[in-house]
């Protein structure tokens, strides 16, 4: 049962590290579609490009500031997780 929690706490952290870096993007998407579907529907304007172009605009915008963030967290990750294996492989060989 030991060798099973290292890999359910770098899994559970998987998880955080993907909300993580998923959420700034699709709150920002989603506030701004709301806000776009909210004018389309008061002023009865149906055009399909009128939400995707600034959803588009607000993705590149979320990902230019939190994108070095989002990297690091990933990249520190990553590392952790072949740490995790080296250890594991050490400890296995023993």
């Amino acid at each position: 049962m030991d060798d099973i929690t290292p890999m359910l706490a770098l899994a559970d952290r998987m998880l955080w590290i993907a909300m993580l870096c998923a959420a700034p993007v699709l709150l920002a998407t989603l506030a701004v579609g709301l806000v776009i579907s909210v004018l389309q529907a008061a002023t009865s304007v149906n055009e399909q490009t009128l939400t995707f172009i600034p959803k588009l605009i607000v993705t590149a915008l979320v990902l230019v500031l939190f994108g070095a963030s989002m990297m690091g967290l990933i990249g520190d990750f990553t590392k952790d997780i072949f740490a995790a294996i080296a250890r594991l492989g050490t400890e296995a060989g023993r």
